[in-house]
């Protein structure tokens, strides 16, 4: 089992980095241990795209390494506190996309102008401004956890994003969901003119039509399938 988990967030880590997640060394995907011994997430000093099944190690809610190797990110309470909170999330991404970073410095909210956004809004996705830094805490840990909700993300103002899902698959398609959303949004504002927008009932609608369970899954796969082949 532990084998499993340490393979499917090494393999969520590289289809981050496919898809312009990375940030050089920084960015982790977690998943919870099945056995509630506190969360598999990926290792300190390695690109996303670096990321194998031997540079995932187990770490508890006080950030002390059980099971693995390697140097463990200082973050961890980004995972531990808001898996704690939330019994219905199974894996957390935290990355520091460009253009879900500018948009949430604009101040502007995400607004359904694709079927991206949709995935998220309504209602709007939070905003965390306790801190720009690194959270490095417990304290700051329950303090994400609470911003973020029920929500499928949150905005680290000035920082990056952080997603969750049931399971690894459903929190890394809400990361590159948002990052693309993002995009697509700040390229509207970039068109002049009058940007329009789905309204509540619609984006509702759409949520439903477009991403569903199934195709949530099928576009982890399609994801997956991208990844360059291992020589």
């Amino acid at each position: 089992m532990c084998a499993d988990v340490r393979e499917i967030v090494a393999t969520s880590s590289r289809v981050l980095a496919a898809a312009g997640h990375g940030d050089l060394i920084w960015g982790h995907v977690s998943a919870r241990d099945p056995g509630g011994h506190g969360v598999w997430l990926k290792s300190a000093e390695w690109g996303l795209d670096e990321v194998s099944p031997e540079r995932v190690h187990l770490v508890d809610e006080d950030g002390a390494v059980l099971s693995g190797e390697g140097t463990r990110h200082s973050e961890f309470p980004i995972h531990t506190e808001i898996m704690a909170a939330r019994p219905d999330v199974g894996a957390v991404v935290h990355t520091h996309p460009p253009h879900a970073v500018a948009l949430a410095a604009t101040g502007q909210p995400l607004r359904p102008v694709s079927h991206a956004a949709n995935y998220f809004v309504p209602p709007a996705v939070p905003r965390f401004t306790d801190t720009a830094d690194l959270v490095l805490t417990r304290e700051l840990g329950r303090s994400l956890a609470t911003t973020l909700g029920d929500a499928r993300a949150v905005f680290l103002v000035n920082h990056g994003i952080v997603a969750v899902g049931k399971d690894v698959e459903e929190a890394t398609v809400a990361a590159i969901l948002l990052e693309r959303a993002c995009a697509q949004q700040l390229l509207t504002h970039t068109g002049g003119g009058w940007p329009t927008w789905s309204p509540q009932d619609e984006s509702l609608a759409k949520r439903e039509h477009i991403y569903h369970e199934r195709a949530v899954s099928a576009v982890w796969d399609y994801l997956v399938r991208r990844l360059p082949a291992e020589s």
